[in-house]
């Protein structure tokens, strides 16, 4: 066989396909808006998902002040060289949520970014687990930076997979 020529597909190889909304909001318009409304507006469908939500397979389902909740729906797709979830699911979720719930109480005109992601994990996912349940809350919101912890948790059986924290740093947007 040549070896510049691709490998055939094994029988037993999926292939996955999705869609996500491409469209990108006005930045003017995102500037004028608080965490908690941009947050909302995007629950609500007036504003495209990131696209990472697609990819992954995750997407918010509560959002308040200070507390986000996502639901992730781990597949096959996600699998680790052992045949588990890839942990990098869980540390996605997570991130997602916990930054989320930080961005939640941010005023019109801020950003922020994930400077420290601290995850635990204390259960192994697999394709068979089901959905889970990521929530994200604030411990502090200061004016430079802010704090925030998680759970990721069976959405049936409300089994804890994992847990942790986040630090961001806030900064007006456009920096």
């Amino acid at each position: 066989m040549d070896s510049r020529q691709p490998h055939p597909l094994p029988e037993s190889w999926k292939t996955r396909s999705y869609g996500w909304d491409a469209a990108r909001p006005d930045p003017r318009t995102l500037v004028g808006l608080t965490g908690l409304e941009l947050l909302r507006r995007m629950l609500a469908g007036e504003i495209p998902a990131p696209s990472i939500a697609a990819t992954i397979g995750m997407g918010p389902t509560e959002v308040e002040e200070g507390r986000v909740v996502f639901e992730g729906f781990p597949g096959d797709h996600l699998l680790n060289p052992l045949g588990g979830i890839h942990g990098g699911f869980a540390a996605t979720l997570l991130d997602s949520v916990m930054g989320c719930a930080v961005h939640s109480t941010l005023a019109a005109g801020q950003g922020y970014g994930t400077v420290e992601l601290k995850v635990n994990y204390v259960r192994g996912l697999t394709a068979d687990s089901g959905p889970v349940r990521a929530e994200g809350k604030v411990i502090h919101a200061g004016r430079t930076i802010a704090t925030a912890e998680g759970r990721l948790v069976g959405r049936d059986d409300g089994k804890l997979y994992a847990h942790g924290t986040t630090t961001c740093m806030i900064h007006p947007l456009g920096r």
